[in-house]
């Protein structure tokens, strides 16, 4: 199993040390046009592989050979977010990120899963499946797995329980009109709305949305990357191991919950082909509505799309 992450940043970089930390490859390839800091980063990795017990190889590199045969590939490259911006305005910049670094890494992996990070999330997906030409099940984006969890904490933290008996589910694009499914949310198989009042939990749903831009402004000079790597990592686990977990993942939808040509997060089944399954599950009509809104919003993003 050989694994590469594209883009050295904090997103990057944590999701390669999480990766040799959990074992999940023989091989994990670290990539970046900075010179020295994939290496630097990567020989760092490789030097901590005794203290944690993991025998992967790690290899840093400015160049795109050492990414050939790869299983999985891994995108975060792209500029990140600062205070005021939201995750659109890094549209046309990132577009073109994708659009280079696809061409170079699907041709040296022509039968590898490409996993999408950099934002705008849905947007990208859509670009890196245009340009690798690869089957939808292969291109998928990371950012239903990140929002579930940023609801599943806050939800959580207010009740006082373990993040392990949380349950959720939240669909659509990866932005401001993403959708929160409260009627699939539950504490140890009890409905969420049992436990909290509407106006509580509609609060959790606004600071979900907010969840990026809350830490981007805390930040000031950055974005998330904790939480958005553990996500990552746990999609590439259930590649690696064919755990055909049912995660919210981004993909190109092609008629499932009546929508076409558009990509957004749904839950899918995710093994060692990539996205085996979108599972659709029955929404209340405002619920449909959302989704749909949701949609039209990366709709229009999409139609945006202008490579140099």
């Amino acid at each position: 199993m050989k694994i590469t992450v594209v883009g050295a940043g904090n997103v990057g970089a944590t999701v390669a040390q999480r990766l040799v930390d959990k074992e999940l490859a023989n091989e994990v390839v670290l990539t970046d046009v900075v010179e020295g800091l994939p290496q630097g980063k990567g020989l760092d990795m490789l030097e901590s592989s005794p203290v944690v017990g993991s025998d992967v190889k790690v290899v840093g590199a400015n160049d795109y050979a050492a990414t050939a045969d790869s299983n999985i590939i891994v995108i975060t490259a792209g500029i990140a977010r600062k205070p005021g911006m939201s995750r659109d305005d890094l549209l046309s910049t990132n577009a073109n990120v994708l659009k280079t670094v696809t061409e170079q890494v699907a041709p040296r992996s022509p039968r590898s899963v490409i996993i999408v990070v950099s934002n705008p999330l849905d947007v990208m997906v859509y670009v890196a499946l245009t340009v690798s030409k690869f089957e939808r099940s292969r291109v998928i984006g990371m950012a239903g797995v990140l929002d579930t969890a940023r609801f599943r904490s806050f939800i959580a933290s207010e009740l006082n329980v373990s993040v392990e008996d949380v349950q959720a589910f939240v669909l659509g694009g990866h932005g401001d009109s993403m959708v929160p499914l409260v009627r699939y949310t539950s504490v140890a198989g009890i409905p969420l709305a049992e436990m909290m009042p509407a106006d509580q939990i509609e609060k959790l749903v606004q600071r979900t949305r907010n969840g990026g831009a809350e830490i981007v402004s805390l930040l000031k000079t950055g974005s998330a990357y904790y939480a958005p790597s553990a996500a990552v990592v746990q999609m590439v686990e259930s590649i690696v191991k064919d755990k055909k977990r049912i995660l919210p993942c981004s993909v190109y939808l092609q008629g499932e919950y009546g929508m076409k040509d558009v990509v957004i997060g749904v839950p899918v089944k995710l093994g060692r082909a990539g996205m085996e399954k979108v599972m659709e599950i029955k929404l209340t009509e405002q619920e449909k509505s959302a989704l749909a809104t949701s949609a039209e919003d990366v709709r229009a993003n999409m139609a945006k799309v202008r490579f140099n």
